[in-house]
């Protein structure tokens, strides 16, 4: 069994037992972390100098839609209405299999080397099973660790619909995902009472729950959300343990219906900002006691790194609390959110949604070594007299040394590991090439699509 020593770090454990650790130790005994503390000894292990570097939990993303690598950006000006019309009713139907498995390689090396070690990849470009086939590989090859939440086509996608989810679902789930023990396992993506008719969103939770899959769907996003998704829902019997994207435009008492249903909230803030979602529902989810987790959602229009989620959602929560508190003639005492609460976000909370508690989310003896390391001996973090503040209020993929995944390096000295990065850009820019020139597009200009109209 190997086993890897990462010595005299300042190690952020987000396990409040452990709490954080100034020259820190951090062993690691095959896929686990065995130990966590100062002077440890581990006769044989390889020794990894962690002088000037931070060392937490990998990220957990709980919403990013994967495949839309290959569209990097180009929805940067885009609305929620253009968003559907140019990506659903666009671009996304001349996706190929192999367009499928470049964009999710892609798209899952760009987490890993932001430290992310985890995502819920909403997989909703399924057109045939060959693109299924080339989704799932190309989140296996990566080496990370993901949920493939098995969505629609693209025609079955777009709002409303009435096509129910196609039946491959179980072909996929056994010819991929019998083994509960993999880096990759099986979720369903389902389109909800929003985006399809009452009638196929019981058909479609019937073929979940007999997959016996993690469900994840998308309530509360602006117009769109103000239908009541999450009551509805409940009532049903359907929202158990469910985790409940973006939720901005629910109604208050939806989020004490969460609550009571365990179900999970995952907020994208940086593009329900920019497409008119609505406010992030960081206050709303922590007032019923819910805990937030984070998604970065769509590259098309923004970054793929939470350290950017994370100093939106945290950022736009204090400037809240300071204009409530102006409006009442008074100052802010205390910030209604911390860092190490952001922090917990991304990591331990994602988690517990997914699932995963038990493996992830902290550097606690005994689950998995899901680890990224940053280097705060430069200009940008140095010197270090808050590590959590450091991490939330200054972090980027560029800080980011070394990610192991269940004890596996994935990144080492700011590289990735047994990636070829610039064939895999090459692969991606052929990618997106093809798939703008069917789609009448031309690339490198800005494409502005009409607002999409949803037949009703």
């Amino acid at each position: 069994m190997k086993r890897t020593l990462i010595r005299n770090a300042s190690v952020i454990t987000v396990d409040p037992k452990l709490g954080n650790i100034d020259h820190g130790d951090v062993l690691i005994e095959g896929s686990k972390i065995a130990a966590v503390g100062t002077g440890l000894e581990a006769g044989g292990a390889e020794i990894i100098d962690g002088t000037g570097t931070i060392v937490m939990p990998g990220m957990v993303d709980t919403h990013r839609h994967v495949w839309q690598t290959t569209l990097r950006n180009i929805a940067a000006d885009w609305t929620l209405d253009q968003y559907f019309a140019g990506v659903r009713g666009q671009l996304g139907e001349h996706f190929c299999a192999d367009d499928m498995y470049t964009s999710n390689l892609a798209g899952a090396c760009e987490a890993l080397n932001a430290g992310i070690t985890t995502v819920l990849d909403w997989s909703h470009n399924m057109n045939t099973p060959a693109h299924t086939d080339g989704a799932v590989n190309g989140l296996r090859d990566s080496g990370g660790r993901f949920v493939m939440c098995y969505g629609n086509s693209n025609a079955e996608w777009l709002p409303v619909s009435n096509l129910p989810t196609s039946r491959d679902a179980y072909r996929v789930k056994q010819e991929y995902f019998s083994d509960a023990d993999s880096l990759v396992q099986m979720g369903m993506a389902l389109r909800g009472p929003q985006y399809a008719t009452e009638a196929v969103t019981l058909d479609d939770w019937a073929l979940a729950r007999d997959i016996q899959a993690l469900i994840s769907v998308h309530v509360g996003d602006g117009a769109w959300g103000k239908n009541r998704p999450v009551a509805w829902l409940a009532e049903q019997g359907l929202l158990e343990g469910v985790v409940c994207v973006h939720c901005n435009s629910l109604a208050d008492d939806e989020f004490r219906i969460m609550a009571e249903h365990g179900a999970w909230a995952s907020m994208t803030p940086d593009i329900e900002l920019q497409m008119g979602h609505g406010w992030p529902a960081t206050g709303r989810l922590l007032k019923e006691g819910l805990a937030p987790t984070l998604g970065v959602d769509i590259v098309t229009s923004n970054s793929g790194h939470l350290f950017q989620v994370m100093r939106t959602v945290l950022l736009l929560e204090r400037a809240w609390a300071h204009h409530d508190a102006d409006l009442a003639g008074t100052t802010v005492q205390r910030l209604p959110i911390d860092t190490s609460d952001v922090l917990a976000f991304a990591t331990i909370n994602g988690a517990r949604a997914l699932g995963m508690e038990d493996r992830i989310g902290s550097l606690t003896p005994g689950k998995d070594a899901d680890i990224c390391m940053l280097r705060a001996d430069n200009l940008e973090m140095a010197p270090l007299n808050n590590p959590v503040g450091a991490v939330v209020l200054a972090g980027h993929p560029g800080l980011v040394d070394s990610v192991w995944v269940a004890g596996k390096a994935v990144k080492r000295h700011g590289k990735l590991v047994n990636v070829d990065v610039a064939r895999l850009i090459g692969d991606l820019e052929r990618s997106r090439d093809r798939v703008l020139a069917l789609a009448g597009v031309a690339p490198g200009g800005r494409f502005i699509p009409a607002p999409y109209q949803a037949a009703h």
